[in-house]
């Protein structure tokens, strides 16, 4: 999925569908596309090898005219009559299907009884009512077309994938299908399982934040040291400069500095140390032994430097929060003035 060419992640090639039931460790990676839909007949091949697909956006049903309209059958021959053209119609839709070498055909809209029926004695398995944004992936992954029309059916434009597979949970009757082996190898599915709605919902935001991190160190593979280590050796480096600054200057640049020493303060009162302690002491360390990785040790293992911790940070995530807050400081004090200048008037 990663573009190492450009430094990048599409995001829009990772699909996270969820699925209550089972435990948070029966989470798969599957290389293909999961949908959550089934074979519309039960009878249909729950798998099916050299898939050719023909993803579709028309229904499988007769055409009807956009103005209101009446239909009066009033004999046996009319209905007989009315009843071979609707034949004829899902006939050709199924021809067409066949002769464009398509063995799944997959369906934006549904399809009736008889249509269904039609598909079965033809053998082509079906799926109905896939939602747009699936279909676009499921085109993107397997390489296929979307067909707005039966018309424009042709071998080239149907999509090819190793295996499509219907899977089921358990001992509820719910049914996913699964698409393997794509011609587009780079659409990946995260298949996410847990106990209830509320834990898959967090295990997809979880997922979600770790692989925002891996696309950070895609961009930009430079870390810095965690535990507010990083924190601390700037405030050092800011205050150092703030002493070569002439005038009244200097005395916000300080601030800066004090303001960068609460993230290691918060972080010491959450691991239930003294955060006054802990920090001064961490700065006295970094400043006479020269270590820039000495930070807070909230997991008590006896030692303050991070590499030995194992904790890293990215340093472009590191750089957004400072940019972020910085940000968001200058905005208030904006308004202050504002408040301030209409107070004198």
């Amino acid at each position: 999925v990663a573009d190492l060419d450009n430094h990048d992640v599409n995001f829009d090639m990772i699909k996270m569908e969820g699925k209550p039931g089972g435990r948070l460790e029966d989470t798969e990676l599957i290389k293909g596309i999961v949908i959550d839909k089934e074979f519309s007949h039960p009878q249909m091949p729950k798998e099916i090898k050299d898939a050719k697909i023909c993803i579709l956006t028309c229904p499988f049903e007769p055409p009807k005219p956009k103005t209101k309209h009446k239909l009066d059958i009033t004999s046996k021959e009319a209905y007989d009559k009315l009843y071979l053209r609707e034949q004829e119609y899902f006939t050709t839709m199924v021809k067409q299907c066949k002769d464009s070498g398509a063995n799944l055909v997959i369906c934006q809209w549904g399809f009736d009884d008889e249509a269904n029926h039609l598909l079965l004695q033809n053998e082509l398995p079906a799926v109905r009512w896939v939602g747009g944004v699936e279909l676009e992936l499921i085109a993107i992954a397997t390489g296929g077309r979307i067909v707005p029309r039966f018309q424009e059916l042709t071998s080239d434009k149907l999509g090819k994938a190793g295996l499509v597979r219907e899977v089921s949970f358990g001992t509820t009757k719910e049914k996913m299908l699964v698409i393997e082996d794509c011609a587009c190898s780079n659409a990946v599915t995260v298949l996410i399982r847990g106990g209830n709605k509320m834990i898959v919902e967090e295990a997809k935001r979880s997922l979600h934040d770790a692989m925002c991190v891996v696309r950070n160190l895609i961009r930009d593979n430079r870390v810095v040291y965690g535990g507010g280590s990083a924190e601390i050796s700037c405030a050092l480096a800011v205050s150092s400069y703030a002493d070569t600054v002439p005038g009244i200057e200097q005395y916000a640049i300080r601030a800066f500095a004090d303001a960068l020493e609460d993230i290691p303060m918060a972080l010491a009162e959450n691991a239930g140390l003294s955060p006054i302690n802990e920090v001064t002491t961490i700065k006295a360390r970094q400043l006479s032994e020269n270590n820039p990785r000495l930070g807070v040790d909230c997991n008590q293992l006896g030692s303050n430097d991070m590499k030995e911790h194992l904790v890293f940070e990215t340093l472009i995530g590191k750089q957004q929060q400072l940019q972020l807050a910085t940000q968001v400081v200058k905005m208030i004090l904006k308004i202050d003035d504002v408040i301030m200048f209409g107070s004198y008037n």
